[in-house]
């Protein structure tokens, strides 16, 4: 293999392209530009530095290989030297092909969203007061492996299950690239496990739906206050004890699409009306999302199954210590990890890079 063969199926005119105009945006915050043109070439040149950076990784690699072969055929270059030049070849040659990978990684077509923090739902399932124990568990695993990554975890709405867990409990998560992450997490999660509450020994299996939506920012969804009903009322605990004596919960419905978001995790009507009306946003702007990736879904062969909430994309199986998704055919047995938020990022990875290789083999096509 030669540096032309990894370089020639790469899109060369483009990659030039893209050097060329990171150059020109870095000249142009240097020289410097304000206000909101500052913030969109700062996003810009952000966006382009990782590619180009492996762009001129891979050139630099292409260069040093070609003086290496060149040392290599040079008849007056002393056997010692050409034994390391020997050895200098294969490990360029890996270099080129790691970064050509990279490079190819680094063209797919990126999500908008991705860079985002994310609004994550988590509510029980078939299964009584099993299923909203396992809620508590998968909420639990994403807060550590948030913790882990140096996010903050801001709970919106709760409602605990009578046993514990939640029926329903409701989160953002700040963070850069929270939803790049956390998105193919979105589905049915199935766990079979002995209940506490079993004398028998007998396996139960219960379920929990996850939701995970990126953060809507103001200028994403045009929200009109007329289109808007909110109501005001009691805050309420488990079991149906008032948690304040004052009407602080809202709940707000968006009369065109029939959107209802309901928070009183705080003492304060105006902070819960903010929280409410973030959580709205989201909604809006997933099932905008939603739609838009429904028209086009013939057309596209890149998705990690379908994002579909109503599909079960993985089971967490106690009794033999597994966790399997489904959707990727990936089994581990590590269940303890991965609900504690350690090994989580071993799935991720996985639906990840599955993603990446589908979203190549769709534009190769």
């Amino acid at each position: 293999m030669s540096a032309d063969d990894v370089l020639s199926g790469l899109p060369l005119a483009k990659l030039d392209q893209l050097v060329a105009r990171h150059a020109e945006v870095e000249a142009m915050l240097a020289a410097g530009a304000e206000g909101e043109e500052y913030v969109r070439l700062g996003r810009e040149f952000s966006e382009l530095s990782p590619v180009v950076e492996e762009v001129l990784a891979l050139r630099a690699a292409a260069r040093d290989l070609d003086e290496t072969r060149a040392m290599m055929a040079d008849p007056r270059t002393e056997p010692d030297m050409r034994a390391l030049a020997e050895s200098e070849e294969q490990r360029l040659l890996s270099e080129l092909e790691r970064l050509g990978a990279a490079v190819r990684i680094a063209l797919l077509p990126k999500d908008a969203m991705d860079a985002r923090g994310v609004i994550l739902e988590v509510r029980a399932g078939t299964g009584g007061d099993e299923a909203a124990l396992f809620a508590g568990d998968l909420f639990r695993m994403y807060a550590r492996y948030a913790a882990d990554k140096g996010w903050s975890v801001e709970i919106l709405s709760e409602s605990e299950g009578t046993m514990g867990g939640y029926k329903e409990i409701i989160a953002a998560i700040h963070g850069a690239g929270a939803f790049a992450r956390l998105k193919f997490e979105s589905g049915v999660h199935r766990v079979q496990r002995v209940p506490e509450t079993e004398g028998s020994g007998r396996i139960h299996t219960s379920a929990a739906t996850v939701a995970v939506l990126p953060e809507a920012e103001d200028v994403d969804v045009d929200i009109n206050e007329s289109d808007l009903r909110i109501d005001v009322y009691r805050a309420q605990g488990a079991g149906g004890q008032h948690v304040n004596k004052t009407e602080s919960a809202v709940r707000i419905t968006h009369l065109p699409t029939g959107i209802v978001v309901a928070v009183q995790d705080e003492r304060s009507q105006h902070r819960n009306k903010a929280r409410a009306l973030s959580l709205l946003r989201a909604r809006m702007l997933d099932e905008e999302r939603q739609r838009a990736e429904a028209s086009r879904a013939a057309d596209r062969r890149g998705q990690v199954g379908s994002g579909d909430r109503s599909e079960r994309i993985r089971t967490y199986n106690f009794p033999q210590g597994r966790v399997t998704d489904h959707r990727i055919n990936l089994t581990l047995y590590k269940l303890e990890e991965v609900i504690a938020g350690i090994a989580l990022d071993d799935i991720v990875d996985a639906l990840v890079t599955t993603h990446q290789a589908e979203l190549m083999a769709s534009a190769e096509a």
